[in-house]
């Protein structure tokens, strides 16, 4: 009998849906949203409704019969800290996300339209894998000073399910494994992957880290601090810069890596710099994690879109290629990871688990 599973992932003024059959993509729907129609809304959450209709409305439009699927995928919202894995939507859950508890993300509304959509149809709804998924070893915890402890988010949806590709490749199980996973994209996380958690990793959203298009990471502290007490800028612009205006936004002015690649290519000095910048940055985190994990490393993982980059990936490898060989899986791979949480947890070979708040 086959399996078929919407997944759901919403984005600020886009929601991006697919459908999969036995994990095959029978059609996907970039399902976008005017700036005026998300203003209406007073909070994130109150748009799940709007958005709903707007996929229903998608998959009418491909004039799929929804009675097929056996389960609906939301991408998962800013929760608080859990392990990894497939969660059930609950009506725990669902009231963090509707009250923002833990902060308020377009991703908060993955469960609220997957639980509405599947409940209708009597089918099961999910989560896997969302931001704050928190698997960090005591040790990778501590900072520099007892009032800060280092908090894990990350891109733990693609970075997970590059690392069970890896291990599925390998004929070995992802709990088997230790391999650095380095997701490339608007921000950067690195992770290192041992015995099925990820038990370091950098805070990715506004934190730590090397640079990306759009992210600070690592700021040097002390400037930093002298910054805020400056008077020149609000608490709402130094976080600006450190998320939004960060990394090749404040060297370059672009958030795309292929404005910089361009520039660099036509001779532009700074551009060819900061993109070896970037480059050094990530080995050399990679190059960190390597030696928390005493050396014993599996497999370094290129993820994320700027994997696509040939001379990103070049140089990386320069880098690290002597630690573990280095296995490029470029791109998001959002839906389908979504997808496959999806049927693992229908067929049992992934734990369901339940959120407690």
């Amino acid at each position: 009998m086959s399996t078929t599973v919407l997944v759901i992932n919403p984005g600020s003024t886009s929601t991006k849906i697919a459908v999969f059959e036995d994990g095959v993509r029978l059609f996907d729907a970039n399902v976008s949203h005017s700036t005026e129609e998300i203003a209406a809304f007073p909070s994130i959450a109150s748009q799940y409704e709007f958005r709903e209709k707007a996929i229903e409305d998608a998959l009418a439009a491909q004039h799929f019969d929804t009675g097929r699927l056996n389960a609906v995928v939301g991408r998962g919202g800013l929760l608080k800290p859990i392990p990894g894995g497939v969660y059930r939507i609950n009506e725990a859950m669902k009231a963090d996300l509707l009250a923002a508890k833990y902060g308020e993300h377009a991703s908060n509304l993955g469960a609220l339209i997957a639980d509405s959509f599947a409940k209708r149809l009597g089918i099961p709804a999910f989560i896997a894998d969302p931001v704050v998924v928190d698997e960090l070893q005591d040790v990778a915890r501590v900072s520099g000073h007892r009032l800060f402890q280092r908090r894990s988010i990350f891109h733990a949806l693609n970075q997970k399910a590059v690392a069970r590709r890896f291990a599925k490749e390998k004929g070995l199980k992802y709990e088997d494994i230790t391999v650095i996973v380095a997701h490339m994209g608007g921000g950067v996380s690195v992770g290192l992957h041992q015995g099925g958690r990820v038990v370091d990793v950098n805070q990715a959203l506004n934190g730590e880290g090397p640079f990306s298009p759009e992210r600070s990471g690592t700021l040097p502290a002390g400037d930093l601090v002298k910054l805020c007490f400056s008077g020149q800028y609000t608490q709402q612009e130094v976080l600006k810069m450190i998320t939004g205006k960060g990394g090749f936004v404040s060297f370059l002015g672009t958030n795309d890596m292929r404005d910089v690649e361009k520039l660099r290519n036509e001779g532009n000095k700074e551009a060819d710099l900061y993109y070896r910048a970037f480059i050094y940055q990530v080995g050399k985190y990679i190059g960190s994690l390597a030696a928390a994990a005493h050396g014993r490393v599996d497999g370094i993982i290129l993820t994320g879109g700027i994997a696509y980059g040939k001379d990103v990936v070049a140089g990386i490898k320069e880098m690290v290629s002597f630690i573990a060989p280095v296995v490029v899986y470029p791109g998001e791979g959002e839906l389908e990871a979504l997808d496959l949480a999806g049927r693992m947890a229908l067929s049992g070979e992934a734990e369901i688990q339940e959120y407690q708040p």
